[in-house]
């Protein structure tokens, strides 16, 4: 795998793309993966982007580390086809990167839009991601998502509550 990220790292410069420019695709990269994990159900992998960071809100969530991170979506309800019914879409991802350092920041809007039985296709929530980064010699991984929620929608069938334990493929 180490000989694989070489040979893509290398390639990157055989195309002329410099370092700032490739970091910033490879956050993109991970700002999306959050997203696409999410919408497919896979809380696992969604905790794995955390291995080496936090997720916190204005709201005072605090949670560090994979294991934690992946706790807070045992409430989501999850649908017989396996993920919530849902679909992020994000703005343009505005990244700030210190390639010298090894560090780098992004802002991010999102709307999660949710489709399941008996509702019909409506936003749940939107806001901002703002994320920091650090280069490790395996890639770009998230220290710390701040997630500022904007705008509240329904979100009676995204997050289960003791009238509406939720449902487990």
């Amino acid at each position: 795998m180490r000989a694989d990220r070489r040979r893509a790292r290398d390639d990157w410069h055989d195309l002329g793309v410099d370092d700032d420019a490739r970091a910033r695709t490879e956050i993109a990269a991970v700002v999306v993966a959050y997203c696409e994990r999410l919408d497919a159900g896979d809380f696992d992998g969604v905790g794995a982007l955390f291995a080496r960071g936090a997720f916190r809100s204005p709201a005072g969530t605090n949670l560090v580390g994979a294991a934690a991170v992946r706790s807070q979506y045992d409430r989501v309800i999850v649908y017989p086809d396996g993920t919530p019914g849902t679909k992020h879409v994000l703005g343009t991802p505005l990244v700030e990167v210190d390639v010298a350092a090894g560090t780098a920041t992004a802002r991010t809007s999102f709307t999660v839009f949710q489709a399941v039985p008996g509702l019909a296709l409506q936003p749940v929530l939107s806001g901002r991601y703002h994320d920091t980064f650090i280069r490790h010699a395996d890639g770009w991984w998230i220290t710390e998502r701040m997630v500022h929620p904007d705008l509240n929608g329904d979100l009676s069938r995204h997050m289960a509550s003791p009238a509406h334990p939720g449902i487990r493929p």
